[in-house]
């Protein structure tokens, strides 16, 4: 009973802690009107990665507003003619960085990565990733979890664009998918079918949890609507990333701009509509550095200001804050396995 006592105590103090003022006054809207922002930290430096002039930019700060608002840095141009750059992905594995983008038109969309030993400068020729059926996929990031390398991206279970799943594999090297594509997410809940089709899950992003647990927040509904809302998939404690049902969803949005979308215990935002495409500003992108219970850390996403009409040409990256919310129950119904797990939630604030 004093075992649970205590835990019950630590979680409502991790809660009053996520709602107290961060120690710095947060900015909102950054000056760069631009989308999919990625950002990460390297020691006092944030590197920031965009899709611009063709190719892909990186820019450094000492904030995530400074690499926002400094000069961009072209480390990697379209010169073989690939397509449309979307979403590039910033990430440092073994003190290398890697950038993973989608490029092509239409359905030729495909994953791409290229490498450096520096962030800003010096990237290598892209690399087409082999990843498993070969499909239609944008929005991948490669992340560390249980000793072993995932990727995780957006991707059309076949040829058509019905909806779109998320799905994962392993990695032998940040360069090399191995093995079987896993759906671990559909665009089945009403909350994440609000736009028509194609129906949404994209942008996913990865993140451990103080008991280690691994979380994947996403974006749902379509990007060229204010219903554009962030959620995520839980995966239950020991559970295997590659089975879908050791994963749990989150029951409505977490972070989005309509109430009636909204979890339950959870709030729209007050100034932005459509939150979401985010990256979780963590110490070399590793989610081995996510945060504890309690403190809020950067986030950075891209929005529409509040009372702007809704396009994508005005949408633009804000820097926000995030952090744990505990003993937090999602529930699902007509499935294998147990209907509810209790673990921890995020709250995001602007």
């Amino acid at each position: 009973m004093k075992r649970i006592l205590l835990r019950a105590a630590v979680v409502l103090l991790a809660a009053a802690a996520c709602l107290l003022p961060p120690a710095a006054a947060e900015a909102g809207q950054t000056s760069l009107r631009a989308a999919d922002p990625s950002v990460l930290r390297v020691g006092s430096t944030y590197f920031a990665a965009q899709s611009t002039g063709g190719g892909i930019a990186v820019r450094a700060g000492s904030s995530p507003d400074a690499a926002a608002s400094a000069a961009a840095r072209q480390v990697w141009s379209d010169t073989r003619g690939r397509g449309e750059v979307w979403a590039p992905e910033i990430v440092v594995d073994g003190g290398r960085y890697y950038i993973y983008f989608s490029a092509g038109t239409g359905n030729a969309h495909r994953m791409y990565v290229i490498s450096s030993a520096t962030a800003d400068s010096g990237y290598t020729a892209e690399t087409q990733l082999a990843l498993p059926d070969g499909k239609w996929a944008i929005d991948g990031t490669m992340f560390t979890f249980g000793g072993q390398r995932w990727f995780v991206w957006s991707g059309w279970a076949g040829d058509t664009n019905v909806e779109q799943n998320l799905y994962i594999a392993r990695m032998s090297s940040p360069t090399t998918p191995t093995g079987a594509r896993y759906v671990i997410s559909q665009p089945r809940e009403s909350w994440e079918r609000l736009v028509g089709t194609p129906f949404i899950n994209e942008a996913p992003a990865p993140l451990k949890d103080p008991n280690g647990q691994l979380h994947i927040t996403y974006s749902a509904n379509g990007s060229w609507s204010d219903q554009y809302c962030i959620s995520e998939i839980r995966l239950r404690a020991g559970g295997d990333p590659t089975y879908v049902w050791d994963w749990y969803k989150a029951n409505g949005c977490l972070f989005g701009s309509h109430r009636e979308t909204m979890m339950a215990g959870w709030d729209p935002t007050l100034y932005v509509d459509g939150p979401g495409s985010h990256s979780f500003v963590l110490l070399n992108g590793d989610i081995a550095t996510s945060p504890p219970a309690g403190p809020r850390f950067p986030l950075a996403f891209h929005a529409v200001p509040k009372g702007t009409p809704y396009s994508w040409g005005n949408r633009y990256w804000y820097s926000g804050t995030f952090c744990w919310w505990g003993s937090t129950t999602y529930r699902r119904a007509n499935v294998p396995g147990a209907t509810t797990d209790t673990g921890w939630s995020l709250k995001f604030f602007e």
